[in-house]
C-alpha cells in the first residue's frame, strides 16, 4: 500500500544558498566549497500518495533545477507529459510563483490558490504563458479541504505574515501588522488517509490556532529563515529585522524553538536564509537546534509517513 511521501525540492529562503551576490560568513563557506555546508535551492516541496502522481507546493525560481534533480518528477511515458499533476501556492511571493514559468510547455496541471493569489498572478501578463485551456485555476477557500489526486487532500489556512514586497503599497502600510492572520500568507495541510503533513515556509508569529492545528500532525515543516531577529542587520546584509520581513526567529523565549519544542510531531526546519548559522554543520546554533529534536531540511530529503 502506498504511503504519503514528501520530497524537499528546495530548503533555502529567497535567493538560495549561497546567494549569488553575498559574501556573508555562511555564503563564503559555500563559495569555498567547505564540506560543512551544502548548497540549497529555494524552498519547495513535492507530495504524493501513490509515488506516481505528484503535487508541488509552491514553484520556486529554481524549479527546473529541482525537477532535474528529482527522478520521480521526470517525464515517464509519452513524448510530452509529466508526473506533476498540480501546484498549490501558499502565497504570491516571487519565490513561490516564479517557477510557474518553467511549467509553460503546454502540459496540463491544476493550479490551486486563494482567489487573491490567483488575482495577483492574473494581473501580471507574463503568466499568460500558462494557457487557461491547459492550466486550470482553482480558487481555494481557507479552512476547506479540497481533493487533489489519487488519495491526496489539502487544506490552506491563514498564517501570520506579510504581503509580498512588490505588493507593499496601497492598503498595505509601510509597517504592516505582522502578528495577525491575514489573507496573503498561508500554510497548507496535506492529508492522505490518517497521515497528515503541514508545510509553513513563512510565519511572522505563532498563535494558538496555528499551534492547535500543528499539534499531533505527523510531520511539520516550518519556517527556519533566521536564527535571531537581528541577524541581517548585525551582519550588514540587510536593514530589516526578521520579524519585519515576516519570519519569526528560531531563538528567544518566544521564538520557534521554544514554542514548537512541545509538539509531538516530527519537526523539520525549512526556508533557511543564507545568513543562518544552522546551515553550518558543527556550529553552536546547529547543535542547539538538533539538541531540541529539530531536523534541518536539505534538498532531496525524502519524508515518508
Amino acid at each position: 500500500m502506498s504511503r504519503l511521501t514528501a520530497i524537499v525540492l528546495g530548503s533555502a529562503a529567497g535567493g538560495g544558498f549561497p546567494q549569488w551576490n553575498c559574501r556573508c560568513p555562511t555564503c563564503q563557506l559555500a563559495w569555498d566549497r567547505d564540506s560543512r555546508v551544502k548548497p540549497r535551492t529555494q524552498a519547495g516541496l513535492a507530495v504524493s500518495a501513490d509515488s506516481r502522481d505528484w503535487v508541488l507546493i509552491n514553484a520556486s525560481p529554481d524549479l527546473r533545477t529541482q525537477i532535474q534533480a528529482t527522478a520521480v518528477l521526470h517525464p515517464k511515458k509519452s513524448s510530452r507529459g509529466s508526473p506533476i499533476t498540480a501546484v498549490i501556492l501558499t502565497g504570491a511571493e516571487v519565490d513561490q510563483i516564479a517557477g510557474l514559468l518553467t511549467l509553460r510547455e503546454r502540459s496540463k496541471f491544476n493550479l490551486y490558490a486563494t482567489a487573491q493569489t490567483l488575482t495577483a498572478i492574473g494581473d501580471n501578463p507574463i503568466f499568460r504563458v500558462l494557457a487557461s485551456d491547459v492550466v486550470k485555476r482553482h480558487p481555494v477557500h481557507l479552512g476547506r479541504r479540497f481533493t487533489l489526486t489519487n488519495g491526496l487532500e489539502a487544506e490552506l489556512f491563514a498564517v501570520p505574515g506579510k504581503v509580498p514586497l512588490y505588493l507593499e503599497q496601497g492598503e498595505y502600510q509601510a509597517e504592516p501588522e505582522m502578528a495577525a492572520q491575514n489573507d496573503v500568507n498561508f500554510g497548507v495541510e496535506i492529508i492522505s488517509g490518517e497521515s497528515r503533513l503541514i508545510y509553513v515556509p513563512g510565519a511572522a508569529a505563532l498563535n494558538k490556532s496555528l499551534l492547535d492545528r500543528m499539534d499531533g500532525t505527523d510531520v511539520v515543516l516550518f519556517d527556519g529563515t533566521f536564527f535571531d531577529d537581528n541577524e541581517m542587520i548585525r551582519g550588514g546584509t540587510g536593514i530589516k529585522t526578521g520579524r519585519r520581513m515576516g519570519h519569526i526567529p528560531l531563538s528567544g523565549a518566544d521564538g520557534t524553538l521554544q514554542t514548537l519544542v512541545r509538539l509531538a510531531s516530527r519537526r523539520i526546519l525549512t526556508h533557511i536564509n543564507n545568513t543562518n548559522p544552522i546551515l553550518v554543520e558543527g556550529s553552536r546554533e546547529r547543535h542547539e537546534v538538533e539538541a531540541l529534536g529539530f531536523e534541518i531540511a536539505v534538498d532531496g530529503m525524502e519524508i515518508v509517513i
